[in-house]
């Protein structure tokens, strides 16, 4: 007999994971299907170079699901301070005390966030994990969606969740289009060893050829993000350890220290948007629905709003209703729409290079340190207050 589920989850990252969590907690019966299950932790292991700042409001969701008390005895490192500015006197900068907490966020590596998820998977019977698993095709009905499996087998859903990724199968399978374009940029990921302990703060220092940034993680280590031209990243990634080293200390602002690069890898910047979340029975999450220029490190901060809000109009409107996927879409849309076009608009801002422009959003930096509630609201918004 082929197996019938209320939700099949399609993809087990960070998105999918906390979504089949979620749905399995509101008694849902729900499978998750994933081409690889990930690596057990170990502290031995090297950091990872995909790495997350993790607000208060992706804490909050971590922790209602079960996955924060393993995620925060690992590796996490609690950050304080947030500064950013192009020239060096024209800085702003944000720090936790201005809103009472603790700390502004915690940058996670990607990985351990994931499996702090699928370590609470054995807490649900009708949470059914398949992996390692691929969809051959998606067979659409009014009612249902049936499923064949690269094992030859078929399964039912009443729902099916895409949150596979960017280059997502069940959007495209969907008939589901989307909005893109390249930004004509690559972003180099370097983890390192810092000479200094365990840091509180993350910086961005915008250059004319792109942003250079540095992430605390967890002890003497650290993760630099270097924006730049596809050729030119293309010569960092080619370099060796000592190369790029001194690359970075030619490229990097003296905040950084003494350091030694231990890995690196580059991606492309793409931006996306899918042009509806919901058709034929499927329910898009996470990159799956939009990716974001990584300028501000909300990608999987707006993935997990993503999670939170469709579990609340699941929970409220139930599985058997056409309410909950479409209320999610209107919540949901409007604000990854803002979020992009912001990023889009401060992306376009810093890389025109005419001197007027460059003055003009100086002096907004050196203003804002000074904004006072409207620089608190901003804050507020950035980390899902």
């Amino acid at each position: 007999m082929i197996k019938e589920y209320d939700y099949a989850v399609v993809g087990g990252g960070m998105v999918g994971a906390a979504t089949a969590v979620g749905l399995a907690k509101l008694g849902h019966s729900v499978v998750l299907l994933e081409a690889r299950e990930p690596a057990i932790y170990d502290k031995a292991q090297p950091m990872d170079i995909r790495v997350s700042a993790i607000s208060q409001s992706s804490v909050d969701l971590l922790d209602s699901l079960g996955a924060w008390k393993f995620i925060s005895e690992t590796r996490v490192c609690p950050y304080k301070r947030l500064e950013t500015w192009e020239h060096p006197e024209c800085r702003t900068r944000f720090h936790s005390d201005a809103l009472n907490m603790d700390q502004l966020g915690f940058i996670v590596e990607n990985r351990l966030i994931q499996l702090g998820l699928w370590n609470e998977f054995s807490q649900y019977s009708n949470l059914n994990v398949l992996t390692p698993i691929s969809i051959n095709t998606i067979t659409f009905h009014q009612e249902y969606n049936e499923l064949t499996l690269s094992d030859n087998s078929a399964l039912k859903a009443k729902w099916v969740i895409g949150a596979d990724g960017a280059n997502s199968y069940v959007r495209q399978q969907a008939k589901i289009g989307i909005t893109a374009w390249d930004y004509r940029q690559h972003c180099m990921l370097i983890n390192i060893e810092t000479e200094q302990e365990q840091q509180d703060i993350t910086w961005q220092w915008f250059t004319p050829s792109g942003p250079r940034s540095f992430l605390p993680l967890f002890g003497n280590k650290g993760s630099l993000v270097w924006y730049d031209s596809p050729t030119r990243i293309k010569q960092l990634t080619a370099m060796s350890d000592t190369q790029l080293e001194e690359q970075i200390k030619r490229h990097f602002p003296a905040e950084l220290g003494g350091f030694k690069v231990e890995r690196f890898g580059s991606f492309p910047l793409t931006r996306r948007h899918a042009q509806q979340y919901v058709n034929h029975r499927c329910v898009l999450l996470g990159d799956a629905a939009h990716t974001i220029n990584p300028l501000a490190g909300q990608g999987v901060n707006l993935g997990f709003k993503d999670v939170n809000v469709f579990l609340e109009e699941v929970e409220k409107n139930g599985v058997e209703s056409d309410k909950a996927p479409s209320r999610y879409e209107s919540r949901r849309r409007t604000d990854n729409l803002l979020m992009q076009t912001s990023m889009d608009v401060f992306y376009t801002l810093f890389s025109n290079t005419l001197p007027p422009v460059k003055l003009l959003r100086n002096i907004g930096l050196r203003a804002a340190e000074s904004a006072g509630p409207l620089k608190i609201q901003a804050l507020k918004y950035a980390l899902g207050l």
